[in-house]
């Protein structure tokens, strides 16, 4: 069985999806990748779904959904990308690691759509570099 890895956000609108994406990407087919919120927005933000078909990740048949729904899985990892969802973010069944790395919400952003695209683009390449090294640590771990 492949192991589980969830990504956390309050929202599960944006920078969870956009973790996800990468992370999948990085990982292949060796992982199971998945996100999830405290509390769901029930969509994933447009913006994101821009910024990611940008660098050629399709987040278009992502959907919003609830922690809860993974409460009966083998969750090996979680990770959290928002402080609001690594306070909330319960034990999961077989959770051996736990991780933080906190992002600005894009969410937030103001201004003309371009000016929110920057936010978005900004975020998006530091959680990819953050994600990207992530992965090269569990590729290596595997390996090993």
């Amino acid at each position: 069985m492949k192991p589980l890895i969830l990504i956390l956000c309050t929202g599960n609108s944006c920078r969870s999806h956009l973790a996800e994406g990468l992370l999948r990407r990085a990982l292949g087919n060796d992982f199971v990748v998945a996100s999830a919120g405290s509390n769901p927005a029930g969509y994933v933000h447009p913006l994101a779904i821009r910024a990611m078909s940008e660098i050629g990740i399709d987040l278009s048949t992502h959907r919003s959904k609830h922690l809860n729904e993974f409460l009966d899985q083998e969750v090996e990892t979680v990770i959290t990308v928002c402080g609001n969802a690594d306070q909330a973010c319960p034990i999961f069944p077989g959770q051996v690691n736990r991780h933080h790395w906190g992002f600005d919400d894009p969410a937030h952003a103001t201004g003309t759509e371009e000016e929110q695209m920057q936010v978005f683009r900004r975020v998006r390449n530091e959680i990819e570099r953050v994600f990207l090294a992530y992965a090269a640590g569990r590729r290596d771990q595997r390996a090993s």
